[in-house]
């Protein structure tokens, strides 16, 4: 069955599903043949583009020879990466896949140069973000879009919680995109949220002057167990997920740089707390 949102799960399943059948010396299209597949379908599950069932998984491993304990594994990351996460409840909210991949993930890096990052934005920012950004919001959808944004905070708590290392621009501490009450709330919460041990906040001053980040937004997610990083961008247009490893690399030096122009964590706090006052 076709995925819309391919899990780390998934893509793990599929790497380790065409690592076996290259160990056996099978090609995609003999594999095909004695599993009575199509030859797409072997190609669509060895990259997370459809979902392999247990039987698909038990019968692949069967014939690549692979032994009790990795069958076992395999069968059992295959019934992992079928179960629903919290956002299914949103599927009319998130559209791409990148939340998906944002509730697996061990780090995540942002950087944000016109707005509070939405993990880290209060209700009431996000509710005026939001309201505008609909071409004809009710009430009810309104909500709902604020109640989802909200739930994705989720994935900073906890002790299985990632690391977020966020990057904003100090123009976006300052645009008055909500009431001056608003602004102060948010840019309190900014300063509250930087104590937690698995999050870093930086600003990158107006003084940086031009600089690559002007470019637009982006994150980069990285995973445990080697899955590979996955970069994501955000336009009008749609979202994009990035995963050619040279370009996931773009945007890793990118952020790095950002993060050298950036004032160090300590500073950014009392900017924060200079912008909030702005706000008075």
């Amino acid at each position: 069955m076709p995925m819309k949102s391919p899990t780390v799960r998934h893509r793990r399943l599929g790497r380790e599903l065409r690592r076996l059948r290259e160990a056996s010396g099978l090609t995609p299209e003999a594999a095909a043949k004695q599993l009575g597949w199509s030859r797409p379908k072997v190609n669509r599950i060895e990259n997370a583009r459809t979902s392999a069932s247990v039987t698909d998984v038990t019968d692949a491993c069967d014939l690549y020879g692979a032994d009790s304990a990795t069958k076992a594994g395999l069968i059992q990351l295959c019934r992992d990466a079928s179960q629903r996460g919290w956002w299914t409840a949103y599927s009319d909210v998130f559209a791409g896949s990148y939340v998906v991949l944002e509730a697996e993930t061990t780090a995540i890096r942002t950087w944000e140069p016109l707005l509070i990052p939405g993990l880290l934005q209060t209700e009431e920012y996000a509710h005026e973000l939001i309201g505008p950004a609909r071409p004809t919001p009710d009430d009810v959808e309104l909500k709902r879009r604020v109640d989802a944004r909200m739930a994705r905070k989720i994935t900073l708590i906890g002790s299985s919680a990632p690391s977020l290392h966020a990057l904003i621009d100090e123009g976006a501490l300052r645009r008055p995109v909500a009431s001056a009450g608003v602004m102060r709330r948010q840019l309190d919460s900014l300063i509250d949220v930087a104590d937690r041990p698995n999050v870093t906040i930086q600003v990158v001053p107006l003084t940086a002057g031009l600089h690559v980040g002007l470019d637009g937004a982006f994150s980069v997610l990285s995973f445990a167990e080697g899955d590979p990083d996955v970069g994501y961008t955000g336009c009008p247009g749609g979202d994009v997920c990035v995963e050619a490893t040279d370009q996931v690399r773009g945007l890793t030096l990118t952020f790095e740089h950002l993060a050298e122009l950036a004032l160090p964590p300590d500073e950014s706090a009392a900017l924060i707390a200079a912008a909030r006052r702005d706000h008075d």
